[in-house]
């Protein structure tokens, strides 16, 4: 499947990455009905449902501590909901819930302002979209990059929406659109490695049943 993500697991942590839901399913029906469904296994702090409509099926839950989490993830995962068998596992990225517990953790909006910071300080042609066609040129294969370049975007498809597609993988920064251009953006990571992890992911990942999403590296 285009949905399957990479073969090694995600660290045990407090947030599940619940797949195969059924997307005709009204959200906060969905929501409610997820929310009484985990609750049974421990303190539920959030339960996030992707807002696309091309990407529902989708949705990550929030408990208050990790043994909650692992004793949801071994009783649901597989089970029917709504006629559908649930794939449930362990999200590779933390809710930010808990990693504001942490002590270490900054408010979301200093890290937001550092973050922004660090994007004006970077190269002017890292912002650029590359030319049609994406992550070819004329002078050969375009090499590892940590910044991705997306194609076939849906329009329903917002950058919180991507983000949260984006960062089940380690080292996920930022989604950026390209202003101007429907259906291509970028999305950034802390090196090379993690961004091809995410490529080799999510590059054909199954939007709807007829179209998929491109990812290839960015030209530097």
């Amino acid at each position: 499947m285009a949905e399957a993500r990479p073969n090694e697991a995600a660290l045990p942590n407090e947030t599940l990455y619940v797949r195969n839901l059924d997307d005709k399913i009204k959200e906060p029906r969905m929501k409610e009905s997820l929310y009484g469904l985990f609750s049974a296994h421990g303190k539920v702090l959030q339960v996030l449902l992707m807002k696309a409509h091309r990407l529902r099926g989708q949705a990550w839950v929030t408990f208050e501590d990790v043994n909650a989490a692992s004793l949801a993830l071994r009783a649901l995962d597989g089970t029917m909901h709504f006629g559908k068998a649930m794939n449930v596992q362990f999200a590779r990225e933390k809710n930010d819930l808990i990693a504001q517990r942490e002590p270490n953790a900054k408010p979301r909006e200093k890290r937001k302002r550092e973050e922004k910071k660090e994007k004006k300080e970077k190269p002017a042609q890292t912002h650029k979209a590359p030319k049609a066609g994406g992550g070819s040129s004329n002078s050969g294969p375009v090499l590892p990059h940590k910044i991705l370049f997306l194609q076939d975007v849906p329009e329903a498809c917002n950058d919180e929406a991507l983000a949260m597609l984006f960062k089940q993988y380690h080292g996920f920064k930022e989604v950026r659109m390209v202003p101007g251009k429907k259906g291509l953006a970028f999305v950034e990571y802390t090196d090379d490695a993690q961004a091809a992890i995410a490529l080799q992911g999510l590059n054909g990942f199954k939007l709807t049943p007829n179209e998929r999403l491109k990812v290839s590296f960015a030209k530097k």
